[in-house]
């Protein structure tokens, strides 16, 4: 959606430079609203304060709608033709006089007219324009305040030289860790497959797999107490010897294979050899382990929910600033919440889904909290009675999951890799000194044919098991019933999880028609679907599919978690999650089994869908907590000629054979990338046998440079045949699967591997960002490099999302982002399209920056929809 063209006549708008999607016009507005621009704001019988308010706002929403005259009784959004877009302008300008209060898009949503809205503020002028920079409790430290004055960035507290020593000696942790991690998996796999026997080998397979396993999971709790000690309360500044550590220990445990073991005791287990304070009948279903373990303090009986972010640690102001975080007893913490430094909730306390604790915010006990930043609310997120799960329970479970892992999984991996070498002599060459496999030329044809097969081997194999399996497993649990956790039907429900959340599917799959048939072959019920060819994101999570319900018409972005298994501390229950028919679901959105949506909704991006009060239906939701919007403003209709009928059919089907040749291409560039990968691996064995551990070094600083090339190398491509700009189009337009296109090719998860190095910004400025120096990214998502601007010492935190694109029913929007100089991005944040941050500009962890925002120097927004955060607190 876009903003109003300049110098046009109040009949017709168009893309102009602040909001532009490709320059596409609307038609004319209708007569009756033409009609409406005759309204004169004087005629209003109110008060002389209001009638003042009134006036200068029309005057600013008629420069945003580009025209002479508004009716200060037109509802913004069904009578005078805005959106979304226009109005968070139109709040920018307002924001920028010092003669208007400070309007919110919540302001705007909750009072649709001029006259209600300069009314709200009359009647409530303390709510109104937030202290100066100067005075704020909020504000930059004096240098910053004066470098931004002067227009200069503020710089960042550290030499130059430190960024990069602390690089160069971040490769060099990485190229130990891989050379000697290579060597002992060589060295443990030639060992196993030298035993007498099948015995033989399957024992020495469960020696190696166990000492392997042990080694490294207490590698990470050994660096922890060496380099580390206890954490405390306080700030390592960036760059420095002390971060430097505070990295190595902080990879070292986000890579443990204790990941595997989430919402197990082990688990709750491994954090207390951490440091964690965590009392008994614990339950973590987090799968992002905390750093700062030794200020994570949790009492009996607390459950964590999945998608929970709660790393004690957050970037800040050029420092790492370490802070607790404090649970009660009895704690629940709901699904995708955020919980920063700095906070605690008391006994029996609840926190709710899509929601977040700032620093400072305390819960007190028994009270339930939800939103951004929390509030009270009387909503009860406890959706499942507790069962009885006693201690015995918990170690016999922890023992059962470690022998299946040490005694199948493990062997059966190192069984696997040793048939593929047994099957294919001149591979299994490389493992013997002095045969020289890399001067035959059958080596590498070998190595061809050994990838095709693995890789697509492993897809059809992967299919077919994740059809068949599951549904199985699933025969085992009844809807609606509780069990306890931590015996065999837990252990169903897991694998379940686990065998039908693979992310490579729904990757090749998602932004096409395909993705209706993968669904549905996992077990979703699609209520006759209407197809699309964009019924689903890339992005699609569920605890189970065969309770997962999505009626017909509906569409969805990524990101989608549907939320059908609620778990206590000691039990869970599966039950159906349905989203009704007609709906659009925006992207990161958490839904639940117990969601009161209906028929004909919008769910906007990172919405917290509400549980409890009317069912919702023909509305739009925003914002955590959650309030009505409209669910669909005059232009967006703008496409429903192309959206029905005949003209449909045909632009469907060649959006369907645009797509499948993506696909086609996904699957190749991946297969290369594996194939390289290959013949890197086997070459390091073979030149092991001649240099000797160096060989593996090389090796992983070529697996890295190749794949950080070879993926730059292929966007660069895509972007050279179809540069990324600014979009308001059709889903049935070639630009938009274009786009579609961008994303698939793409879309890969190493760039994680770098989160808080140099290296990271070094990656995002080849692939198309432009990036200022000395960024720090501990880890953000940028979804379109291209459009993004980021600005000299800026601090992106991790899970934030800088996202440059919305899809909105059956139209797609894309614009530019921009953030200033020494911008800090919080913990889980989105930034959504066309919004530009100023210069020392702060937006708090879990918040969403909606499209069009502009925040001001030095300010600091929070809240989702975000705001000013000084004026949001005086309400």
């Amino acid at each position: 959606m876009q903003s109003f063209g300049v110098g046009l006549s109040p009949c017709t708008w168009q893309g102009s430079a602040a909001g532009s999607f490709g320059g596409c016009q609307t038609g004319a507005w209708p007569e009756r609203r033409r009609s409406h621009m005759c309204s004169d704001v004087t005629a209003a019988d109110t008060s002389g304060a209001t009638v003042s308010t009134e006036m200068k706002m029309a005057e600013v929403l008629a420069g945003v709608l580009r025209t002479e005259r508004v009716p200060v009784e037109g509802d913004f959004f069904t009578e005078l033709g805005a959106d979304s877009l226009v109005m968070t302008q139109f709040c920018a300008r307002v924001r920028k006089r010092e003669d208007l209060p400070t309007v919110s898009m919540k302001d705007v949503y909750g009072h649709p007219t001029i006259r209600s809205l300069a009314a709200a503020f009359t009647e409530h002028p303390a709510a109104g324009r937030p202290e100066s920079p100067a005075t704020s409790q909020t504000a930059m430290p004096a240098s910053a305040e004066s470098d931004h004055r002067s227009g200069v960035p503020a710089a960042p507290r550290f030499a130059p030289w430190r960024y990069a020593l602390c690089g160069m000696a971040q490769l060099l942790a990485f190229l130990v860790y891989s050379s000697v991690a290579a060597t002992v998996a060589v060295f443990g796999y030639q060992w196993t497959v030298e035993g007498s026997g099948a015995a033989g080998v399957y024992a020495r397979a469960v020696l190696f797999s166990t000492a392997l396993f042990v080694g490294a999971c207490a590698l990470p709790i050994l660096a922890k107490w060496i380099l580390i000690g206890r954490y405390r309360p306080g700030r390592i500044p960036l760059w420095s010897f002390a971060y430097l550590r505070f990295w190595c220990v902080k990879t070292l445990i986000r890579t443990s294979p204790v990941r595997l073991f989430t919402g197990s005791p082990l688990y709750v287990l491994y954090l207390r050899a951490l440091g964690a304070h965590i009392g008994k009948g614990v339950t973590i279903l987090a799968h992002q382990i905390p750093v700062c373990t030794d200020m994570l303090s949790i009492g009996d009986g607390t459950v964590v929910r999945k998608d929970v972010l709660l790393s004690c640690y957050r970037a800040h102001d050029g420092c790492i600033e370490t802070g607790p975080v404090a649970l009660g007893a009895d704690v629940t913490i709901g699904v995708q919440a955020v919980l920063d430094i700095d906070t605690s909730m008391g006994d029996h306390s609840q926190l709710g889904h899509a929601s977040s604790l700032h620093p400072g915010q305390a819960i007190p006990a028994g009270e339930s909290w939800h939103g951004t930043p929390a509030q009270p609310t009387t909503t009860d997120f406890r959706t499942v009675e507790p069962a009885t799960c006693g201690a015995l329970r918990r170690v016999s479970y922890s023992l059962s999951q470690l022998l299946a892992f040490l005694l199948v999984y493990l062997p059966l991996t190192v069984a696997g890799v040793s048939l593929v070498f047994m099957a294919l002599p001149r591979l299994n060459s490389a493992f013997t000194p002095g045969l020289q496999a890399l001067d035959n030329p059958a080596f590498y044809l070998e190595a061809l044919v050994a990838s095709v097969v693995v890789f697509f081997g492993g897809i059809a194999a992967g299919l077919v098991a994740l059809s068949t399996m599951p549904r199985l497993l699933s025969l085992a649990i009844r809807p609606g019933r509780t069990y306890p956790l931590y015996g065999f039907h837990h252990g169903v429900q897991r694998a379940i999880t686990r065998l039908t959340n693979v992310r490579f599917f729904t990757t090749l799959f998602g932004d096409s028609s395909a993705i209706v048939h993968y669904l549905r072959c996992l077990g979703y019920d699609l209520c006759r679907v209407e197809q699309t060819g964009s019924n689903f994101g890339s992005v699609v999570r569920h605890d189970t599919p065969y309770l997962s319900t999505v009626g017909r018409g509906t569409m969805i972005a990524d990101g989608l978690s549907i939320v059908n298994a609620d778990f206590s501390s000691s039990s869970f229950r599966l039950s159906r999650a349905s989203i009704g028919p007609n709906n659009f679901l925006g992207n990161h959105i958490a839904y639940p089994s117990d969601g009161r949506t209906g028929d004909n909704c919008l769910l906007a991006t990172k919405v917290m869908v509400p549980i409890d009060g009317e069912l919702r239906e023909g509305v739009g939701l925003l914002g955590s907590p959650s309030f009505e919007i409209p669910r669909t403003v005059l232009r967006d209709t703008r496409f429903e000629r192309i959206s029905h009928g005949e003209e449909r059919r045909r632009r469907l089907a060649a959006k369907n054979r645009h797509n499948t040749t993506t696909a086609s291409l996904h699957l190749l560039s991946r297969w290369f990338h594996f194939f390289v990968l290959v013949l890197i691996t086997m070459t390091a064995i073979e030149l092991y046998h001649a240099i000797g551990v160096p060989a593996y070094a090389l090796a992983g600083l070529l697996t890295l440079v190749f794949t950080v090339v070879y993926f730059t190398l292929i966007e660069r491509a895509v972007t050279a045949l179809k540069p990324l700009r600014s979009l308001y189009c059709s889903i049935y337009d070639p630009d938009f699967w274009s786009h579609e296109r961008y994303w698939k090719l793409t879309a890969h998860d190493y760039v994680h591997l770098f989160n808080g190095t140099p290296f990271k910004t070094m990656i995002w400025r080849w692939r198309g960002a432009r990036i200022g120096r000395h960024v720090f990214d501990d880890g953000c998502m940028i979804s379109e490099r291209g459009l993004t601007s980021i600005g000299y010492g800026s601090t992106l935190n991790a899970g934030c999302i800088i996202q440059c694109h919305s899809q909105e029913d059956g139209a797609f929007k894309s614009d530019r982002v921009a953030l200033g100089a020494g911008v800090t991005i919080g913990v889980g944040a989105l930034v959504h399209y066309g919004t530009t941050v100023g210069d020392q500009a702060q937006l708090a962890a879990h918040s969403f920056l909606m499209k069009g925002e502009e925040i001001p120097p030095d300010a600091r927004w929070e809240g989702n929809p975000a705001g000013d955060a000084d004026a949001i607190s005086r309400r």
